[in-house]
Formats: structure tokens, sequence, C-alpha cells
């Protein structure tokens, strides 16, 4: 069993292409790419719910690491994209967590809900008016016969 496995990886490291992909400098980025991944996806979410401490270490955890993908011997493409883009998405988020709370964007947010509720209000009062208006009428009919 132990032969046919060693057989097995001297097959796999001497072809390039398989060597790379069962190496770490393949799967670590890789699955490392679901932060990234998230932070995208959270740049659509309210800016509310962003960690201002969090996302200053993602950016410092990401820069540390783009670098460090580097400076490693063979260099790691695949982890600095990977930084790169988690860099990119975090700036991001930086910057709409510091227009929220910082900037006047939470002020804003708040006043348009106000408006906004305000604007519905009025909008159920008409109709509670006018509903009211009909019943009186309807009452005022059946009275009058």
């Amino acid at each position: 069993m132990a032969v046919a496995i060693k057989a097995l990886n001297a097959k796999i490291r001497s072809n390039p292409t398989l060597d790379y992909f069962c190496s770490t400098h393949f799967w670590g980025p890789a699955s490392n790419f679901g932060i990234p991944i998230a932070a995208v996806m959270d740049t659509q979410k309210d800016p509310d719910i962003i960690s201002g401490k969090m996302t200053a270490a993602l950016l410092l955890y990401s820069s540390t690491f783009m670098r460090y993908s580097l400076a490693v011997t063979p260099k790691n493409y695949l982890l600095f994209a990977m930084h790169f883009v988690n860099f990119g998405a975090q700036t991001t988020q930086g910057y709409r967590y510091l227009q929220y709370w910082n900037f006047g964007g939470r002020e804003k947010s708040l006043e348009g809900m106000a408006k906004e509720g305000l604007s519905e209000a009025k909008k159920e009062g008409r109709e509670i008016v006018a509903d009211g208006k009909q019943m009186a009428k309807d009452v005022k009919d059946k009275v009058a016969k």
C-alpha cells in the first residue's frame, strides 16, 4: 500500500500543474477566498453593521500578507490576489464605516427614514379619514331610510 501511495505521489510531483494544484500554495489561498468574497458581498448591506475594529484588523492582515506572499519563494501570486481583493473590499468597508458614523451618513439615513415614515403616516391618515367619511355616509343613508 505504501509503495502505491509513493508511486502516486511521485506521479503527481512529476507534473508541474498537478504539483501546484496539490500544494498549499494553491489550497491555502483557495480556501481563504471566502474572506474577500464575504467582504465584497457585505458592501451591499447596511453600513450600520460594519465593525470598524474588525475592518481595521482585516486591512492590516491583508496588507501584511500581500507583502508576505511576494516575499516567499516561490512567489505566491494566488495568495497575493486573494489579499489584494480583500484589501480592496475592506478599504471600501472602511470608507462606508467612516462615512456612516463620522461624516453624517447616519443622520442622513435616519432623516430619510423619518421622512418616509411621516409620508406613510399621512397616507394612512388620509385613508382612515376617507373610510370614516364613507362610514358616516353609510350610517346617514341607513338612518334616512
